[in-house]
């Protein structure tokens, strides 16, 4: 199988300082998964040879105005930890996109991500569409939250659906394998980088 350049879009999620890189407030929750997977080099050679080809390049970060104002004043699960841990504040060096995938002209950033699901609160669905996008491909953070949130609704907006299952990270391995294991063939085609490279 083969991919249409024209017609594929590669969404990278919350690939921020606070997730990738040593001193951001979840780095070392998930820096056991992300050294395991190879997950943020896997990343940067699947963009490199996707950009190059052609392929739309679209990042989606998450952030919130200091203070959290965005949020109910009662967070719980995951949402509580961002905000206990005052994480992805706009602005600051942790919400920050991590420079190995620094965008660069061309690329899209998708703005409006305060929840779990990209789709949620963003304009990603009209952008999809306006481009004539039919393939899209995700990697990211959190492997079982937000990376398979946009999963489930991409899935059910009728987009072909490939997760790439070492440029992906958990807090823990057992999330991460339980996910693609069980969850991601539900919604998605899974498959390795270097696979989704061979199809570029």
């Amino acid at each position: 199988m083969s991919l249409d350049p024209k017609t594929t879009a590669i969404l990278l999620i919350e690939y921020q300082n606070e997730f990738t890189t040593k001193g951001g407030v979840l780095h070392d929750a998930v820096a056991g998964v992300m050294e395991e997977t190879k997950m943020l080099a896997n990343t940067v050679a699947v963009v490199d040879a996707a950009r190059k080809k052609g392929v739309t390049i679209m990042h989606a970060p998450i952030t919130f105005a200091e203070g959290y104002g965005e949020l109910t004043s009662r967070p719980y699960g995951i949402l509580k930890g961002v905000v206990d841990g005052k994480a992805f504040v706009q602005g600051s060096w942790g919400a920050k996109i991590v420079d190995a995938l620094t965008p660069v002209k061309g690329d899209i950033v998708i703005e409006g991500k305060r929840g779990l699901d990209t789709f949620a609160s963003t304009n990603l669905d009209f952008i999809l569409r306006s481009k004539g996008v039919k393939t899209l491909i995700l990697g990211g953070f959190l492997t079982n939250c937000c990376v398979e949130s946009t999963m489930r609704t991409a899935y059910e907006h009728g987009f072909d659906v490939i997760t790439l299952t070492d440029c992906v990270a958990a807090t823990s391995t057992e999330e991460h394998q339980n996910a693609i294991r069980y969850d991601f063939p539900m919604f998605s085609r899974p498959m390795p980088s270097s696979e989704l490279i061979g199809q570029l």
